[in-house]
This record gives C-alpha cells, structure tokens and sequence, in this order.
C-alpha cells in the first residue's frame, strides 16, 4: 500500500510518499515560498542504484494547487522515487493541528468532516487554514483516492475531565469549548508504541511520559497507550518553554501589559507567540545556538537554559506524580533526540524519582531507539526518533482497513 503524507503550511506544502507495508520511504521533499517570487522545491528520493538523491526546482509557484501539482508530475516520475501511475497511490494522508473536540481518531474526509475543520480555525488560525487547503488541493488533484484527516489533538483526546477543563465559568466550555486540547499527538503516539517495542512490554502495561522538544515543545503523560495529561492547552502556547513562545506564564501578566504597556491583544499574542520564550529570555531561538552561547560565556544563554529544563522538571515530578508509577520518560524531536546537555539538565537532581542519566550513554549518539539511563535507574530514559509522517501514514491505512470492516 502507497500513501500520500501532505502537511500543508500557509507557504510550504512537506510530503513523504510511503511503502506503508515495509515502513519505506519512497520519495519525500519540501516545498517553500510559496507564492514568492523565489519558489524552491527540494526533492529526496533513492535512485535505481540504491544512493540517495536530491532534486532541486527554482521558480515562482503561485499558489498550492500549482506547488502540490509539481509534486504530483515528480512522483509519478519512477525515476525520481514515485510510480508509475497515479492510481498506484493508495490514499492521502493529511495533517491537521486542530480538531477540537470533535475527532477522536483519522477520519476519512467529506464535506461534513471538511466544515468541521473549519469550524475549528478560531482554535488554530494560523494553520488549519493551510491544512484545510491542502486538503482541498488533493482533492482536486486525486479525486479517485480517499483523503484522511489525521488530527494533532486526537491522541489526547482521551484526557478526563480534571486535566482538560479549566477553572473558567462553564458556561464559556459549553459556548466556546475552551478547554486544554494538547498537540504533537501524533509523535506522543508514535514514539510511545516505539518505546513499548523497544521494552518489550506491551503498551497497555506501561506508564511512560513523552518529551516532545523541538522549537514547540510539548510533553505527554501516557498511561497504557492513553494521554491522560499533556502540556499544551486550548492553543499551542501553553506549558513548556519553546523557542519563541513563553509556555505557562500568570495570565494577570497580561493584564498588567494591557495597562502599563498600552498593548493590545495582537500585540500581546505577538509577544507571547512569536518574542518570547528562549528568543525572548536569550535573543536566539535555536537551541543549538542557545547552547554555542552558552560555551562562549553567554549568562543570558545559561539562565534560558535553566529556565527550559526547568518547566520540563516540574512536568515530570507532576506527571509522575499524576501517573503514580513512571516505567520511562521518552525524549523526542529536534532537541529531544540531538541536545544531550539538554537531557542531562532536564533530569539533573531527579534520582529521588527512580531517574537516573549515564553521562557516557547520554553522549553517544545511535541509530534507532537509545536508553541513556543507568544500569540501575528505576526509571528507564530513552531517546526515539519520532515519525509523525509515518505515523499519519498507518493512522490513515487503519481507516480505511475501518471503512472495509
């Protein structure tokens, strides 16, 4: 089975098309700029030869349906990784940040799905309108294959009351939906059941928390394959500490802004979303550069830092704390999977907990799943490299496997 992934932004459009069966790449890429004049498309796909390969096509695209229809001409091309013939893909697989509390696993897409998706964009107004388009792109462009919505909310969507609401007048619940939502579902999800494997041990039998690090950041408390708490809220903003948004902050901080500062509320979503956090506490954004700074005797850099790892120690004591028992913590993402000081820091001081790095271990660098915990460390640490892309696409075969009973 071929599947499409589509993860449509509001000027790029990243694909990977998947041998799902064998958990095989076939060819992948990014578009960007999107409408600019300098439009530039990168292509990877595996050659005849079995080498890795590039192609790289500059020139203005105008919109997405020109941008997903030059990734359709490249993967029907068998010379450039696709197939030889468009019916040979199976199905798209399409990512989604918001859908509300509306979805609770991949849906396959219709008109009714697609004004549920729209009905969400006051909840995530800068990217489910991208999706959105995407969607509806592929729809044009493959109107034999089945297109499935696979929502970044869903996984968490089995949080209990206590964790997801908030203690707002209920009435503004049951107008609004506000409510904590949670994002990155589909990394939690995938490098959960990663870790299951790696263990041994099956999903259902294990309490782990996933640490979702990248420049947004989220974790995830997960009893037996179920979210059960998560950091992210109504909106991507909340809980960790991420490259440029602040995370938890006192929402009376706000206030005192509106009333000292004379901001506005796109003023102040602008501070919160786009100057805050490590940008906002260092001047950079990027973790790498955190940590260059940090080596050439930055304060600044050191205290973001500390601040960072911080938030995600606090996560795990309550985490552990709403868990009862923690079989792993399970480190992902940009930073997650490539920032060992970041680990270290994170777990620093937590042995009281069962949590315990082997510095040695947490240095190296592998292939695959790596356990970075001591020999005798209650708790396992691991680091797995997550595959959202992968994940959407066998999120999407199982429904269509649903569909066909």
């Amino acid at each position: 089975m071929k599947i499409l992934v589509v993860n449509c932004g509001s000027s790029s459009i990243k694909y990977k098309l998947f041998d799902v069966d064998h958990r095989r790449v076939m060819a992948s890429g990014l578009s960007e700029k999107i409408g600019e004049p300098a439009s530039v498309l990168n292509h990877h796909y595996t050659a005849a030869d079995g080498k890795d390969q590039k192609l790289v096509l500059e020139g203005h695209v105008t919109d997405h349906h020109q941008g997903l229809k030059q990734i359709v001409d490249l993967l029907l091309d068998p010379q450039k990784g696709g197939v030889g013939d468009q019916s040979e893909i199976t199905a798209i697989g399409h990512r989604v940040v918001h859908g509300g509390d509306s979805f609770h696993a991949p849906t396959l897409v219709d008109d009714d799905v697609i004004a549920d998706i729209e009905a969400c964009i006051p909840l995530a107004p800068l990217h489910n309108p991208a999706n959105l388009m995407g969607i509806q792109v592929a729809r044009k462009l493959f109107p034999g294959a089945p297109q499935v919505v696979v929502f970044d909310t869903a996984f968490h969507q089995t949080l209990p009351p206590e964790a997801f609401l908030y203690a707002l007048p209920y009435a503004l619940y049951d107008k609004y939906k506000i409510r904590r939502y949670g994002f990155h579902g589909t990394s939690h999800a995938f490098v959960a059941e990663e870790a299951a494997a790696f263990l041994g041990r099956p999903l259902a039998e294990l309490n782990l928390i996933t640490l979702h690090l990248g420049n947004g950041a989220s974790m995830a408390a997960v009893a037996g394959g179920r979210s059960i708490d998560t950091t992210m809220g109504l909106t991507p903003l909340a809980g960790l500490v991420m490259g440029t948004r602040s995370g938890d902050v006192d929402p009376s901080v706000l206030v005192f802004l509106a009333q000292h500062e004379k901001m506005s509320a796109a003023a102040l979503d602008a501070l919160l979303n786009h100057k805050s956090g490590l940008q906002g506490l260092c001047g950079v954004n990027d973790m790498r550069e955190v940590i260059d700074k940090i080596e050439a005797g930055d304060q600044r850099a050191e205290t973001a830092l500390a601040v960072f790892a911080y938030r995600i120690k606090q996560y795990i004591g309550a985490y552990t704390a709403s868990l009862g028992r923690v079989d792993a913590l399970v480190f992902t993402a940009g930073i997650g999977e490539n920032a060992p000081l970041v680990r270290e820091r994170a777990c620093q001081g937590l042995e009281g907990l069962g949590i315990a790095i082997d510095s040695r271990r947490n240095a190296r660098r592998a292939e695959g799943v790596q356990e970075i915990s001591t020999a005798d460390s209650r708790v396992k640490v691991l680091v797995v490299s997550t595959n959202e892309e992968l994940r959407i696409a066998q999120e999407t075969k199982q429904a269509l496997e649903k569909r066909a009973g």
